[in-house]
């Protein structure tokens, strides 16, 4: 068969979108992973699936698989991306209302941004010498320096968490500013940016004092993102925001 698909990014994180409204695509985790791989096959992070939304009053429904080809958490990048699909296939305008693995989230498309409405986060923890916060997905948070080294430092953390593991971010102050580097599971390696990791980290440098300004804005190798919220745990009203666009679209044969 062949298969039509979009290809989005969002501060570099980027995805393969497939309209699957109709219900009728089922890939497989190989097929799902060789479509992600960069050297025989689209290239991305991830694919997401945008279908018929399952709950009331919203637009549509998201399903994200990272780039092994197994279903995923929430990927906040992926969720901007999918809104900004949206709009271009002609289902929302300037706002979006949608559904995740995690839940309900909405959007709100500008000309040069989208902003997501993101689930609330518990608490932070200290653990394996860093911190942890689910915002989604889960994710280790240091205040270290990304070093050469970093992919392989990441990874042993990321095995800390067990097997499901967990993303690892490391990030660095300057002036109040935060520059950010994610190691994502799944994808097994670093990617240019990570949405959910650009919330948990603003949510731990803040806490911690390594910033006091709000919104949070973090300097990723692909782009710049930045992150709101309110309260000191749970953290509430949060919202990411950041640039999303597509790159191109084609058919390739299954």
């Amino acid at each position: 068969m062949n298969l039509h698909f979009y290809k989005y990014q969002g501060a570099g994180n980027d995805f393969i979108l497939l309209d699957n409204r109709s219900g009728v695509i089922d890939l497989d985790t190989q097929t799902i992973a060789g479509l992600c791989n960069r050297h025989f096959g689209i290239g991305a992070d991830g694919l997401m699936y945008l279908e018929q939304p399952r709950q009331a009053g919203d637009d549509f429904h998201m399903v994200y698989f990272n780039s092994d080809g197994r279903e995923s958490t929430m990927c906040g990048n992926g969720g901007r991306c999918i809104a900004r699909f949206a709009q271009h296939l002609g289902i929302v305008a300037t706002d979006a209302k949608f559904s995740a693995i995690d839940g309900a989230h909405w959007a709100r498309l500008s000309a040069d941004k989208v902003e997501l409405g993101m689930i609330d986060a518990v608490a932070l923890v200290e653990k394996n010498g860093g911190y942890f916060v689910n915002t989604g997905s889960p994710h280790h948070v240091e205040n270290r320096h990304a070093d050469g080294d970093f992919v392989h430092t990441a990874r042993v953390i990321r095995d800390a968490y067990g097997t499901e593991g967990a993303n690892v971010n490391f990030i660095e102050s300057c002036e109040g500013e935060l520059s950010i580097r994610t190691y994502e599971r799944g994808v097994e390696n670093e990617t240019l940016a990570c949405g959910t990791g650009a919330v948990a980290a603003a949510i731990v440098a803040y806490t911690k004092g390594w910033t006091t300004i709000k919104p949070v804005r973090l300097y990723a190798p692909g782009g710049v993102l930045e992150v709101d919220f309110s309260g000191d745990g749970p953290f509430t009203n949060v919202v990411l925001s950041g640039p999303a666009e597509k790159v191109f679209e084609g058919t390739v044969a299954l």
